[in-house]
């Protein structure tokens, strides 16, 4: 049998290794978030991830990309882009009114976003850019949504010169 004091002892003890393993863990969460703002840029821009500070959410942005913003377009999508003071892309992925119901549309965007991300890591960074599709059952697969987003792209500049050279050669 175990006597109370005893029982203390390793109620103490484990309590104080729990403590211990928390100090630890927030040390560490603390010592990974310090890194530098241009870092975690750089990060962001090379990773395969695409993170909630690369979408355009506000209006205003989206409003400003449509009227001034620079554009090319292919069959079924186009694209508008402005550069921004950002070392990575901020992308959104608006759809025409009248574009399916709610299944295509979710559809829709899910292609596009995986699309952008597949090509994100061969794109110049510092650029505002949404991605326009138009509904059209030809183009409505994960590969040709990512020709298209390609070619637009290349059209529009943003595609890396080694990129382009590497399509035009295949």
């Amino acid at each position: 049998m175990v006597s109370a004091l005893e029982w203390l002892l390793v109620v103490v003890v484990w309590y104080l290794l729990a403590a211990v393993q928390r100090e630890e863990k927030s040390f560490l969460f603390v010592m990974s978030t310090k890194s530098t703002s241009s870092s975690k840029s750089a990060r962001i821009a090379q990773s395969e991830c695409f993170t909630k500070i690369e979408h355009i959410k506000c209006a205003a942005d989206f409003k400003n990309l449509f009227k001034t913003g620079k554009r090319a377009s292919v069959v079924g999508a186009k694209i508008f882009f402005l550069p921004n003071n950002l070392e990575f892309n901020r992308v959104g992925f608006p759809l025409p009114r009248g574009f399916g119901n709610a299944v295509q549309r979710n559809m829709a965007k899910r292609f596009s976003r995986e699309s952008y991300r597949k090509l994100k890591s061969h794109l110049n960074t510092g650029f505002d850019i949404l991605l326009l599709v138009y509904p059209n059952p030809e183009n409505n697969s994960f590969l040709s949504r990512c020709e298209q987003f390609r070619t637009l792209f290349e059209k529009a500049g943003i595609l890396k010169s080694e990129c382009r050279n590497l399509s035009e050669n295949s």
